[in-house]
């Protein structure tokens, strides 16, 4: 069984739907849904006075995303980016870059070490020339 979010579209019509009094089965019949996904989106997105509202909905929906996205590594302008360019412009590999971050104590930047990927990753992410 595939996981899909609720859109906009349908926060808002549990919204409209629960403020006419429909129940939750109701809801989850109209949007073709479980009950227990409605209960569950009302349940964890409730506003202070404990009312659904789409707003409310979404923005919690954001603030519990944001939290378990792991920080990126690799932000142009920090140190260890600036460090990955220098290692780059001599010519290393990222397999390379990896392996040297790996053994390199440097006090300033606690835990240094980016694997190859991320490292591929930031190469690629800029604009071509940098």
């Amino acid at each position: 069984m595939s996981y899909s979010e609720l859109c906009i579209e349908e926060c808002a019509t549990i919204q409209v739907s629960l403020e006419q009094g429909l129940s939750i089965r109701k809801v989850a019949d109209l949007l073709e849904r479980s009950p227990s996904t409605i209960s569950r989106e009302v349940r964890r997105n409730r506003s202070s006075d404990g009312r659904y509202r789409v707003s409310h909905a979404q923005q919690y929906r954001h603030d519990r995303r944001v939290g378990c996205r792991p920080k990126r590594k690799l932000l142009p302008g920090g140190p260890r980016f600036a460090l990955i360019q220098h290692m780059l412009r001599r010519r290393l590999s990222p397999e390379q870059i990896s392996g040297k971050l790996k053994r390199m104590t440097i006090p300033d930047l606690r835990d240094a070490y980016v694997c190859r990927e991320t490292i591929y990753s930031a190469i690629y992410a800029l604009p071509v020339g940098e």
